[in-house]
């Protein structure tokens, strides 16, 4: 007989598996509604080998990115149980600390896969919410031209429902997805029952025969292809929120499967009634349930697309946190997970594109033109990113790391030129998009550095201020002035600003520092380091360590500095913030062309008050204006 506390953990097990199936799944879940009726709209006919090598295509490629390369292999690559590409980039540079020019390549290659993922975040919910309610045309043909519209009223109750988190919606998503699955299942079990010959295409044959028979245009095909695996990724990047074994039970036990008997289900009905090209995923279903099915769709498409948003804002938080993106503002929506966060500047910039390519496209096969090139650029960088990991964390044989890298890269980069031949009809949208995020991303970057060799040049160490408080004795107020800084070492800019004017020391000064490590989370033991300075004053550096997938909570960490004996009374404390207003010489570093672009996120990055959550009656804010 089970023990209880067998008994929970499996219980535990189950909810974790349930949950991964509501949330990681929905983007790779919701494909059968348009994946085998592209693949077939570039005009490949309809008959028995074809049918078969396409098949045959989707389930490789189902075999060996989704569960050889990400399940079984990736998947192993947790930083600290957590997963994605900000994950995989910290893991990767924990393991190259002792080469300089690696860790800039791993950086750059890192905010390439991140600035993709935003390029297809823009794209999976357009194309998932308007695949779903295009089986109006199915259903109702006399509503055909009401698509539009209903997606885009769908589109805004989920972009607006944002501000008040995903927690409430997400105790429905997994009863939703699971039903969603188990439908993908019997409609496809029905059909294969009609033509069991279908079966045949897990043979790797009718996949390399198709290949060498359409020789170039197979990379057409291939590109429409990759469409079955888009949504690969968010194995890995979930990870954290149900773990590796909960995600790899819901794949091989329930997801994998459902999706294989669905897209056999489409091939056997293509077999027998090749006029179903138009939607073979509806016209898989009887009459009788098409509308049902068609409000099952639109629901698991609102929640594939909500995952792909959710793992913006939290993509975004990271990329603040690490130093690679401005401040923004963002909110905590719940108390008890403090993964799940809302970003309103991404949420609505989303929503416009997402509104803006619905509109210019008007149908999922013309959005499919665009989609693929981002989710290829993000693999590629994912098994190069691993690739590294392999070999500077694991220590792996050079034979076995080489096999690696160049059979899952070959297969990428096939992947990858199949799609770029969709650049020109509509592929160049997500470049573009993660292009103008990467330029934004690295002027950041090199603005923060300007700051910090400017800030590093006039450098006063505490002992040089120490000898001139000697010769010339300050006024003393009560109380504790705690300064900011995003220097290790030295005094603040904005201490020494108030110092030189003001000629004023607090009986006891703390400098404050804000470190992220290279790991999701650091628990609150190692959270604080207290260093004292000085004889006659009273000097701490205190330097606060947060994970990059932590909230930065200033208050909570001070009252861990009180248990470890730093007397800051909360009322006689005064929070002395710097806020740098940047301009350019002319001989600047700075490139011409990134200057505006600096200057204006300089200006429009949110204020540390908010971001830190420090009191706002509490704060003095000094302007300095530095010239780079």
């Amino acid at each position: 007989m089970p023990s209880h506390s067998q008994s929970h953990s499996k219980d535990k097990l189950t909810g974790l598996v349930l949950g991964a199936i509501g949330v990681v799944f929905g983007d790779i879940g919701t494909s059968p509604l348009y994946a085998l009726k592209e693949v077939f709209h570039s005009g490949l006919p309809i008959d028995n080998n074809h049918v078969l090598g396409v098949l045959s295509l989707i389930f490789w490629s189902l075999t060996l990115v989704v569960t050889t390369k990400y399940a079984i292999f990736i998947m192993r690559a947790d930083n600290n149980g957590e997963g994605g590409i900000m994950a995989l980039m910290a893991l990767a540079l924990h393991g190259s600390r002792d080469n300089p020019k690696r860790m800039v390549f791993i950086v750059t290659l890192g905010l390439v896969g991140a600035t993709l993922f935003y390029g297809d975040s823009v794209i999976t919910p357009a194309i998932s919410v308007l695949s779903a309610v295009e089986g109006l045309q199915v259903v109702a043909p006399k509503l055909e031209k009401y698509v539009l519209p209903i997606t885009l009223a769908v589109l805004s109750g989920l972009f607006i429902m944002q501000a008040r988190g995903t927690g409430a919606m997400g105790k429905i998503f997994a009863p939703i997805m699971c039903f969603w699955f188990a439908t993908l299942a019997v409609m496809g079990v029905i059909n294969i029952i009609h033509e069991p010959g279908v079966l045949m295409a897990v043979n790797p044959y009718y996949a390399v025969h198709l290949l060498w028979e359409l020789g170039l245009k197979g990379f057409i095909i291939m590109g429409a292809v990759v469409l079955a695996i888009t949504g690969a990724e968010a194995l890995y990047a979930d990870m954290g929120h149900f773990g590796l074994i909960p995600i790899r039970y819901a794949w091989f036990g329930f997801v994998f499967p459902a999706l294989l008997l669905n897209y056999f289900g489409q091939g056997a009905l293509l077999l027998g009634h090749p006029d179903a090209i138009q939607n073979p995923f509806y016209l898989l279903a009887p009459t009788w349930a098409l509308y049902p099915l068609l409000v099952l769709s639109t629901l698991a498409t609102v929640i594939a697309s909500q995952a792909v948003i959710s793992g913006a804002f939290s993509i975004t938080r990271q990329a603040i946190q690490l130093g690679y993106c401005p401040r923004m503002e963002i909110f905590h929506t719940s108390g008890a997970e403090q993964g799940q966060v809302y970003v309103p500047a991404v949420n609505w910039m989303l929503m416009f594109m997402v509104f803006v390519l619905v509109l210019s496209f008007q149908s999922s096969s013309a959005l499919a033109s665009a989609y693929g090139i981002a989710v290829t650029g993000t693999m590629i960088v994912d098994t190069i990113l691993a690739f590294i990991v392999i070999k500077a964390l694991w220590k792996w044989n050079t034979a076995v790391s080489i096999v690696f890298l160049t059979g899952f890269l070959t297969i990428d980069f096939y992947y990858f030129f199949a799609n770029s031949l969709k650049i020109p009809t509509g592929g160049w949208l997500p470049l573009v998009v993660a292009g103008i995020l990467f330029a934004i991303m690295t002027t950041w970057m090199k603005g923060r550095a300007l700051l910090m060799e400017h800030h590093d040049k006039k450098r006063v160490l505490f002992e040089d201020l120490e000898a001139e408080l000697k010769n010339r004795p300050p006024v003393i107020a009560p109380g504790t002035a705690i300064y900011m800084t995003r220097s290790l070492h030295g005094l603040p800019h904005v201490f020494l600003h108030n110092f030189e004017h003001n000629h004023v020391l607090h009986e006891q000064i703390i400098v404050l520092s804000i470190v992220t490590k290279d790991e999701p989370y650091v628990d609150e033991a190692h959270r604080v380091k207290i260093r004292s300075y000085g004889t006659n004053h009273q000097f701490f550096r205190v330097k606060l360590y947060f994970g990059f997938k932590q909230p930065q909570d200033v208050r909570r960490a001070l009252e861990l500095c009180m248990q470890q004996g730093l007397n800051t009374n909360p009322k006689k404390v005064s929070f002395f913030i710097g806020r740098e207003f940047i301009s350019f010489r002319r001989n600047s570093p700075m490139p011409r062309w990134r200057r505006p672009i600096a200057s204006y996120l300089f200006h429009n990055s949110s204020s540390a008050i908010e971001f830190f959550k420090i009191p706002v009656d509490r704060v003095i804010e000094i302007g300095v204006r530095v010239e780079l």
